[in-house]
């Protein structure tokens, strides 16, 4: 068992890396990506189970005091952003795969480690949890809304059934969690806490693995097409990271850069399983290599994080409650 919670420790320390390997050995050994493909849901829902376990109630009710400055951030990740990408694409000649992919991950909630990367970052990991929790149960209500109605994106999936499948994946895993909660302590859940970060990345890396299930095969013969996708990923990323961080000046720097975080990086796997086999290929594909950015992106952009988060003045004026 010690040498388990070893074995969990180091992959804590090493959250970025060793997530960022996950995807990038998925492409490059398919028999692997295949053999871990049944585990895509569990990859998926597990980490929300024990970001949920992990969560700070002391730090949702801080920010409970400031609900204004929460849905205000709510608002912007779930609605906004969705209906500027869409506008945005209107002047590229895109695939319309790439532009329904594109629009899709913008809509979506940001990823479920974004808590735990924004405390390997430095970044203000309070606020992320607070938004991720609140994105994440909202997600089943607003993205299909967003997507289906007001973008009237060509989905080949009912609005009821797209609902339905979010909401019981989002709903499930918030259950367990309250339940586990209630089961085991607070004190023996903060006694392992670094053993639940660790097993949070494993099922990540599984996650990123069994996304890349059948990639490595359009990679090769559909190069060109593989290749702007990603690009088109890690342009949309950072481009939303700028946009969250410049649309937060009054929160400081570390907190704008963190709504910046969570703005570029979305959780575009929650919808890929709730489409399931409805979803277009080429847009299956987008989400696969979506996934290279969001990995990559916190280990990379480490010292740019850094470098801004030394400026300790607010931009224009500290938010108030």
């Amino acid at each position: 068992m010690r040498a388990l919670h070893r074995v969990f420790d180091y992959l804590g320390q090493h959250a970025t890396l060793f997530l960022a390997g996950g995807v990038l050995l998925g492409l490059l050994v398919p028999a692997l990506a295949a053999l871990a493909r049944p585990l895509l849901i569990p990859g998926l829902l597990i980490p929300l189970v024990i970001a949920l376990l992990r969560l700070d109630w002391d730090a949702l009710a801080a920010y409970a005091r400031r609900p204004g400055l929460v849905m205000l951030i709510t608002v912007g990740l779930l609605l906004l952003s969705p209906v500027l990408m869409w506008l945005a694409l209107k002047v590229f000649s895109l695939p319309p795969a790439l532009v329904q992919g594109l629009t899709l991950m913008a809509a979506a909630s940001p990823i479920i480690s974004g808590a735990a990367i924004s405390l390997i970052l430095g970044l203000d990991a309070a606020l992320a949890v607070v938004v991720i929790v609140i994105t994440t149960a909202l997600i089943p209500f607003s993205l299909p809304t967003v997507a289906l109605w007001l973008l009237d994106l060509k989905i080949d999936i009912d609005l009821p059934t797209f609902m339905l499948r979010l909401a019981l994946m989002v709903g499930g895993a918030f259950a367990v969690a309250l339940t586990l909660r209630r089961l085991v302590s607070r004190r023996t859940l903060e006694a392992n806490a670094r053993m639940l970060d660790g097993a949070s990345v494993a099922t990540m890396v599984v996650f990123a693995l069994a996304i890349m299930d059948g990639v490595t095969a359009v990679a090769l013969s559909r190069p060109g097409y593989v290749v702007l996708v990603t690009l088109a990923a890690l342009c949309a990323n950072i481009a939303l990271q700028c946009a969250g961080t410049l649309a937060a000046p009054g929160l400081g720097m570390r907190s704008a850069i963190t709504v910046g975080f969570m703005n570029g990086n979305r959780n575009v796997g929650l919808v890929l399983v709730a489409l399931a086999d409805k979803a277009d290929f080429d847009v299956i594909v987008f989400f696969a290599m979506a996934q290279i950015p969001m990995y990559v992106l916190p280990a990379a952009l480490a010292p740019v994080y850094r470098r801004l988060r030394a400026a300790r003045h607010a931009w224009w004026h500290p938010a108030k409650g």
